[in-house]
Order: C-alpha cells, then structure tokens, then sequence
C-alpha cells in the first residue's frame, strides 16, 4: 500500500500530504547521482528524512484507525533510520582517515552546479565526533567535537547534547590520542561544571601526574600526512608506478571473433605483469541504467557485504523474479556498500553483456558467477582483498580464475580501483571494464591480484562484477608446467 495513498484517503491533510510526498520524491526518486554526490549532503539528507519521518509518525500515531496506524508502521522500513545514519557517519570518518581530512575541509560544502551551501549543525558535528571515538579515531574525533565551538553553544535549544558531555568526550580523546595537555585542559573545564565531582578530580590528578613526566606529545590538531599504507598512497595518488615496460592499447578482434570483425573492441594494457587489460564503450549508458533499475528493487539500505563470495551468501538470499539480495551481513573490509545479483534469465540485456564480455576477453561464460551490481555509498570502499576463494566447496567449478569489473559511472573524486602489491591504480571511467586473473597458470592465487577500491569523496560509484571460473578456460587460458607462472 502506498503511503501517499493512505494519507489522501484517510483525512486529506494537504499539509501532511506535500510533507510525504516530498519525503517519497527526495528518498526514492532518481536523483542520488546528482544531489547525494556529495557526502556532507547526503548525511545531512539522512538526518533530515530521518527526522521528518519521526515527526509525521509522531503526530499521527494517535489515530484511531488501526489500518492506518499499522500501515504507516509497514511504510516506516523505507525511510533512514539511525544505524543509516551511523553508517553515513562511518563513511566519512573513512574518507577523513584515508584522505587525511580535517572537519573545516568538509563540515561546509557548496554544490559546484547551483551554489548552494551544505552546513553541518551542532548535533550532526557531535554525532561524527561520536562516531570517531567508537572507531577508535581519536584524533579525528578530537576535532570534531572542537569544531562544536565554532557554533553558539549557549544555544542550548538547537543541541541535544550538554557542554559536560562534550568537555567529557574531548578530555578522553586527547588522553586516548596521547595528548595530555589538552586532556588536562578539559578536565579542569569539567571541574568547574562540577566542583564536587570526586571521579573528575581523581581523572584530573591522574592526568596531571602522567603530563608532568612527559617531556613531548603528539600534535592533535596536526594530521599526520604520511599514508599509513600502500592503499591508502595509491588512493590518494602518492605511489609511484613500477611497470617493466611501454603500455599499449589498439583495436582488437580477439582472433578474428566474427562479432567483431566490423566493430573492434578498443583494448587498452593497463598494466603489463599481471596483465591488466581495460576495454573501453563496453556498455552503453542505456544498457547502464536498465541494470540499475533491474537492480534497484531489492536493493535494501546501505550494509557492508562479506568479500567471502556469492555463491555462499546465495544461500541466505531473499528470492524475487530473478534478481537476488544479499542479506545484510557487517564485516571489516568494506564500507557502505549496497549489491544485488542479477540473474542472466530476468532480462536480455544481461544475458547480451554476458556474451559481449565473452567477445572482448575471450573467456567462457559458462562457469561464470551472477553477474553482481554495487553502488558505494557514502564513503564506500573495499579495503585490500583477494578475489580468489580458495576453498574445496568450489572444486566442481574451480575457482574464480578471472574477474571482469564493469565502470558504470564516473567518479569525481575517489573510487579508484587499486592493486597495494604491484602499484596500480584504475580510475573509474563510465562504460569500461577492466581483466584482470586471480590465479596463476598453475592455478594458485597470484598474490599480485590483491586489490582495494578506494573511498569515494566525490561522485556516486556504481559498478557490475563478472567472477570467471577455471572450469571451460582450460584451452582459453591453459595451464602452465610452472608453479611461478
């Protein structure tokens, strides 16, 4: 049943009607790739759903109507909730700690197509302060609950939360961070709230006594720039390339394949050894957005998805015509990342990139995986990991040989595809798909086939992902006598 629907006919409140119908517009229609492109935006969207829909829901509950009442409750699902808003504020914390961000760089953005301005309040600037500190962020937490002076804390009506709780939270990252000065500072600031408290003169001394036998600290204000990893070099464009050799790209047939004799797939050497190959106007921005809309459905809220691959989570799917959904499973090497598999049978253009995938890289598709779409969200990323599965569940198959990794929009900034172990970094451009194998000739994991995708801080990343198996590439890709080839 449609929630507007149910608003109209239950009373006709053309006020609480346009505030839904806003609600429906701003939540479901098409408009993330342009609006929610920026990350402070689109948290600062969540809060305000998020608030809207609990003020409608408020106000309403006291209707009589049963029917009503248990609808709204069936419509309240769809709207963000507060683990939707942690999330948001988990991205950005990522995107700060791998781009080496401080809050003045992001709590203010303008839109660069209409110039209108995107400013975090009180509440959203504590709450990613909060956030941080559960990460064991410290520094960054620091500096967002620091950033609360910057607004009219005497305001006490526009805030949530009580100058004691925030001298408390600063306090205890600048100690956690090692910055004792400013956890003595903060204490004493405590104390003068509350001049009896004894727990608080007990920290204070404790304080006190470690900063007197210390002779230096770290800078808490100051952000270290040095990448505490290749990963994070590469995502942010600091390491340097070591190739062994001149890139080429040309107009390929593919051996002479009769489906591209007269329109040539342009094959480009994004790296040399491992090879990775990128094809370019594989997909066309029609053929694009039929795959987001076939996959858009049962997408659900923004989840991490385990990087322990699909045909495991396959069996706690949620079926539907076709198209299956992960449920939502939480792990540590990705971030705000939403999916959905799309079955060849549920619609012709699938199955029509599936045998132009197998064109251009003259690969068997038989064995393949579903072909899986990805849409990273705020501040989504995968951090380093291995495609290959190695495990004896998938011997009847083989294992993921090859993965085919499909750009399905450009990315302003951020959302590289990255390779810690070789150096490569693959900007995403819109309608290509880059190759590259899992598994050496001999068939064990080529440990130069680790890879990451970065944050993204700009833009929205959509991608598609063919996983290739070693059963049908025998004579396609044939094995080698060699355990190091």
């Amino acid at each position: 049943i449609n929630l507007l629907i149910i608003v109209e006919s239950y009373g006709g409140c053309v006020c609480l009607y346009s505030v839904l119908q806003d609600l429906e517009f701003r939540f479901y229609f098409d408009r993330t790739d342009l609006e929610l492109s920026d990350p402070v935006a689109a948290y600062r969207l969540l809060w305000r759903l998020r608030d809207a829909w609990k003020a409608i829901f408020e106000s309403t509950k006291l209707s009589p109507v049963w029917d009503y009442q248990y609808s709204l409750t069936k419509e309240s699902h769809q709207f963000p909730d507060q683990e939707d808003i942690d999330g948001a504020a988990h991205g950005i914390i990522q995107l700060q700690q791998i781009y080496k961000l401080y809050p003045q760089d992001i709590w203010i953005t303008t839109d660069p197509e209409t110039g209108s301005k995107t400013i975090l309040d009180m509440d959203e600037i504590f709450h990613l302060g909060r956030m941080a500190y559960e990460l064991n962020y410290f520094q960054h937490a620091f500096l967002w609950f620091r950033q609360c002076f910057f607004q009219n804390l005497e305001r006490e009506y526009r805030r949530h939360f009580t100058k004691y709780e925030l001298y408390e939270y600063l306090a205890s990252s600048a100690y956690e961070f090692g910055s004792l000065i400013y956890a003595v500072h903060y204490t004493k600031k405590l104390l003068n709230l509350d001049p009896t408290n004894l727990e608080i003169r007990h920290y204070l001394d404790y304080y006190e006594s470690k900063h007197a036998s210390h002779i230096s600290y770290p800078d808490i204000l100051m952000l270290d720039e040095t990448p505490s990893s290749t990963y994070e070099a590469l995502c942010k464009g600091e390491a340097k390339s070591r190739r062994k050799r001149q890139l080429t790209c040309r107009y390929s047939t593919v051996g002479g394949n009769p489906r591209l004799m007269y329109n040539p797939v342009k094959e480009e050497e994004e790296w040399d050894e491992p090879q990775i190959m990128r094809y370019h106007n594989v997909v066309s921005d029609t053929e694009i957005e039929l795959l987001k809309n076939l996959s858009r459905p049962l997408v659900s809220h923004s989840y991490c998805i385990i990087t322990v691959q699909s045909d495991i989570l396959q069996n706690d799917m949620q079926q539907g015509d076709g198209l299956r959904l992960g449920k939502a499973h939480m792990c540590k090497s990705c971030e705000y990342v939403i999916l959905s598999w799309i079955a060849e049978e549920y619609d012709p253009v699938v199955s029509r990139i599936t045998q132009r995938l197998s064109d251009i890289t003259g690969m068997d598709m038989e064995s393949a995986e579903t072909m899986e779409v990805l849409n990273y969200g705020i501040g989504g990323s995968f951090e380093p990991h291995y495609d290959a599965l190695e495990m004896e569940k998938f011997t009847s198959q083989g294992d993921r040989i090859a993965t085919i990794l499909i750009y399905m929009s450009d990315v302003s900034i951020g959302g590289a595809t990255v390779f810690p172990n070789i150096g490569v970094s693959l900007k995403p451009q819109k309608g290509s798909a880059v190759m590259w194998y899992n598994l050496l000739r001999s068939g064990q994991l080529d440990s130069r086939s680790l890879h990451a995708g970065c944050p993204v801080l700009q833009g929205s990343k959509w991608v598609c992902v063919k996983w290739l198996r070693e059963r049908g590439q025998e004579f396609r890709r044939p094995c080698s006598l060699s355990e190091t080839e």
